[in-house]
């Protein structure tokens, strides 16, 4: 949930990262800047004293296949989101792949704790409500650093919310018990910022406007498949990765 994870998640979908000082990326307008640094500051100081301790001690104590198994059992459930919101944008052709996707995961995969649908081909095809918002032509709004929910655009923020309580630990009825949810959910969190601990020395300069740019061109590559090609090289975030 932290900002690091954004960082991570550009480096991960993009060929090379551009970092830029003076003017966020994609071309959204960063209007709340002095409000925005100060939920960042908030921000890291919630990632240093409480996830960041967390999620070494989540590292720490489990065992690399198991990680790994968590992490496989997250993005299953979030297979779900895409099938949803492929539908909403009319692609039904990527709907029926990630539902494809669930399928065999969900029962080859045992609960999806085993990716054993991208090795037959099935590749992820992820879609969220924020893209299903771009789809249906809504601009994407100021950025806006959330507190604890880090980066976002205005449109991106709506998604968010929307994506979380359509997820299948969100949905009325799937899980009874309400806390399971939010077990899940923490457990979602601490995972990914364990995923990520590699990920913070390629923080650099102003940490606000990397992070900012970084979560600006990510969804820009998300959304259009573009990037603007105007900043340095920067290292592959497959260097950092152990999954």
């Amino acid at each position: 949930m932290t900002v690091t994870r954004y960082v991570l998640l550009l480096l991960m979908a993009l060929p090379q990262l551009s970092m830029g000082e003076d003017e966020s990326a994609g071309g959204v307008a960063d209007p709340w800047e002095p409000m925005n640094r100060r939920i960042f500051s908030f921000n890291e100081s919630l990632d240093n004293h409480l996830l960041l301790p967390a999620a070494k001690g989540y590292r720490y104590v489990m065992p690399d296949p198991a990680e790994r198994g968590v992490t496989n059992f997250i993005a299953n459930v979030y297979e779900f989101n895409s099938i949803f919101n492929s539908l909403l944008q009319g692609r039904p052709g990527n709907a029926l792949q990630s539902f494809g996707r669930f399928l065999v995961n969900t029962t080859v995969g045992l609960a999806g704790l085993i990716d054993v649908a991208t090795p037959m081909g099935i590749e992820s095809r992820p879609a969220d409500f924020g893209q299903t918002l771009y789809t249906w032509g809504v601009d994407s709004g100021p950025f806006v650093m959330l507190p604890v929910f880090g980066p976002r655009t205005v449109r991106s923020s709506a998604g968010y919310f929307v994506d979380t309580y359509t997820s299948l630990p969100g949905l009325p009825g799937v899980i009874e018990d309400r806390a399971w949810a939010y077990l899940f959910w923490t457990v979602e969190a601490v995972d990914l910022r364990a995923n990520l601990i590699k990920a913070d020395e390629l923080v650099t300069g102003d940490r606000y406007i990397f992070v900012r740019n970084a979560y600006l061109q990510r969804r820009e590559y998300f959304l259009t498949g573009k990037i603007q090609d105007s900043f340095s090289n920067q290292e592959r975030a497959e260097d950092y990765l152990e999954f």
